[in-house]
This record gives C-alpha cells, structure tokens and sequence, in this order.
C-alpha cells in the first residue's frame, strides 16, 4: 500500500508471516494502509523499542505485534508508545501457544495489551479490531464493517440452506 500506514504489523520471525498475513489480507481488504516489520523483543530490542517509539510519529494509529513462546513483542512496544497495541500469541512451541497466550495477556497494570485467540484467528480478529478502533474516526470503515458482517450473515445463511437441502 503506498499510502502511510496506519497500522504497523510486527512479527518476532518470520516464520510468524503465514499466521500475520491473515491480518494483512483483512486490512487489504477493507483497504486500511499497513506496514510489515519483524523485529525480536529478544533478539533485537534496540530495533524493536526503536519501530514502537517512532511510529506514532510516522503517523501509525495501531500496532498489531505478533510473537510465539515468551512472547514479550506486544509488551515491549506497549512500553514504548501510547498507541493501542493488539497482541497476537503464535502457535507452537511446547505448549502449542499457550505459552505466548500466557505471555501476551498477563500484562502488569499500567501497560496494556489487547490480546487475541492465537494463531490464524487471532491474526484475523487482531486487524478487524484495529479496524474498529479507526472506525471511530472514518465513519467510512464502520460502513464497511457493518457490511462484512452483514455478508457473513448471508454466507451463513447459505451454508445453512445448503445443509438442509442435502
């Protein structure tokens, strides 16, 4: 997108891309300017406190920060800015994600993260809560989120519909 994001995507690795383009395609689809990151709250926490403090500058509204097993990404960046940050816990690891869940909601007081269900889920409710969030400035985006849910009713409808037609 080559308007300025709105929204920065941070990854810990790149293998978390599959599950975080979850939250890419819904904020293409409804055609909300993002920029992808990977950076390490381990591994790079220069790079990482540096990308979370400069982007509300940048003109980034919300982060959505994605991490596995010790999941420390969406703490670190909730410490350094005042922008909303959305927690997505990876699957895997020993305990299959439970453990990034455990690290991205347990916050202490003072520093909060919105968290999500983890994995594909979380990714794809992560960037259409981000969505909401804006919805309260671009009255546009509410119009469109009332219409995704309106086509989620009728997909469903028509599933049911061809469930009792078999």
């Amino acid at each position: 997108m080559n308007a300025a994001p709105l929204v920065l995507l941070m990854m810990g690795s790149d293998t978390d891309l599959p599950i975080m383009q979850e939250a890419a395609d819904i904020l293409r689809m409804f055609e909300v300017p993002y920029e992808m990151r990977i950076a390490s709250a381990h591994r790079s926490p220069a790079r990482t406190m540096t990308l979370a403090s400069e982007a509300s500058g940048r003109g980034v509204k919300i982060i959505i920060a994605g991490a596995g097993m010790a999941a420390h990404l969406a703490g670190v960046v909730a410490s350094k800015t005042i922008l909303p940050v959305i927690g997505v816990p990876m699957p895997g690891g020993a305990l299959n994600g439970v453990d990034a869940l455990y690290a991205t909601v347990q916050m202490p007081g003072g520093i909060p993260v919105a968290t999500m269900a983890i994995g594909k889920a979380g990714a794809k409710n992560a960037a259409l809560f981000a969505i909401q969030i804006l919805a309260l400035s671009k009255p546009h985006l509410a119009e469109l989120l009332l219409h995704y849910r309106a086509d989620m009713d009728k997909e469903l409808e028509q599933k049911d519909i061809a469930l009792q037609t078999r």
